[in-house]
């Protein structure tokens, strides 16, 4: 039997960097689908894994960057997202979820073998990270209203590329824990 986690892809977020303003529409639009999904998955008891680009606080943890993140002028994209006392917490430097990462072991640990990857960014560390996933076996699943980019053409080239080149499922939010 499969096991699934939902990660969340860097949505603990003060959109204080190069294309932030390109990218807050679209984080906008994803934030209550989102939140509708945490909820929908905790219910039913679906890992929650949050993996967050730590950005360039080496010393920081993920309490510090969710403390800093609610502190900036869009808490109100990270508020409705904050992991809960289930969650698991993984930070990242760079693009993909499972570069220099614990993740891979954790997730065997867990036992998943399925993976809903959401958050941002759709044609960078949604599409890195399905690619990584791909290499090490895992199912992926991304659902495209729950992935926020900068720029639109790309994603969608992003969603079929994940789509044909590495057998991701692309599909709607609410065909998942329905």
């Amino acid at each position: 039997m499969s096991k699934t986690a939902l990660i969340v892809i860097d949505m603990i977020n003060t959109y204080d960097h190069k294309d932030a303003e390109q990218l807050l529409p679209s984080a906008e639009s994803v934030v209550p689908v989102l939140a509708d999904m945490l909820g929908r998955a905790r219910s039913r008891g679906v890992t929650v894994v949050y993996v967050n680009d730590n950005f360039g606080e080496w010393r920081s943890h993920h309490g510090e960057v969710l403390d800093h993140a609610l502190k900036g002028p869009h808490a109100h994209l990270v508020d409705p997202l904050k992991p809960d006392s289930d969650s698991l917490f993984v930070l990242k430097a760079r693009h993909s979820i499972f570069y220099e990462t614990p993740l891979h072991y954790l997730l065997q640990q867990q036992g998943v073998d399925e993976l809903v990857l959401t958050g941002q960014v759709t044609e960078q560390c949604v599409l890195y990270s399905a690619l990584d996933a791909h290499i090490r076996h895992y199912d992926v699943t991304v659902p495209e209203d729950a992935v926020a980019h900068i720029h639109a053409d790309l994603a969608q080239a992003a969603l079929r590329m994940m789509e044909r080149n590495m057998g991701a499922r692309v599909c709607a939010s609410g065909d998942l824990w329905a």
